[in-house]
């Protein structure tokens, strides 16, 4: 079930400090990480869903709203702004993300290393997958 993990908070007067670890904070082990930057206004990133691979998807600067649609055709939309939650994504979730902020910053924690067989490019393959 795609949720919001809410990360735990050092609140400080020198300023505020965020981590995560496994098992207390994130559901898996992380085996890749990545990041995305410098999305031109209007683009969208995305636009697929995993396999076998689940994620969790950081605002660390700026904004950015992730879109999932769901084998209905529904959609649910999550506006990324806050660095201390996170968006859980369980494997079959079909995602992308849009409405990039200037200098937003997202940072992806995957459960995989990267894998292209791992990928489902075609979203008609989820509905009839699950």
């Amino acid at each position: 079930m795609v949720k919001i993990i809410d990360f735990p908070k050092v609140m400080d007067p020198r300023g505020n400090l965020t981590f995560l670890q496994h098992p207390n904070s994130i559901p898996f082990e992380i085996k890749r990480v990545f990041w995305t930057y410098d999305v031109p206004g209007g683009e969208t990133r995305g636009g697929h869903a995993y396999k076998e691979q689940e994620e969790v998807i950081v605002a660390l600067s700026g904004s950015f709203d992730v879109v999932i649609t769901h084998p209905d055709g529904s959609t649910t939309k999550y506006h990324m702004n806050r660095s201390y939650y996170g968006l859980y994504l369980p494997p079959f979730t079909w995602r992308h993300m849009e409405n990039f902020s200037t200098n937003s910053l997202s940072l992806h924690l995957s459960s995989m290393k990267f894998s292209a067989d791992d990928y489902i490019r075609n979203q008609e393959l989820i509905t009839s997958t699950i």
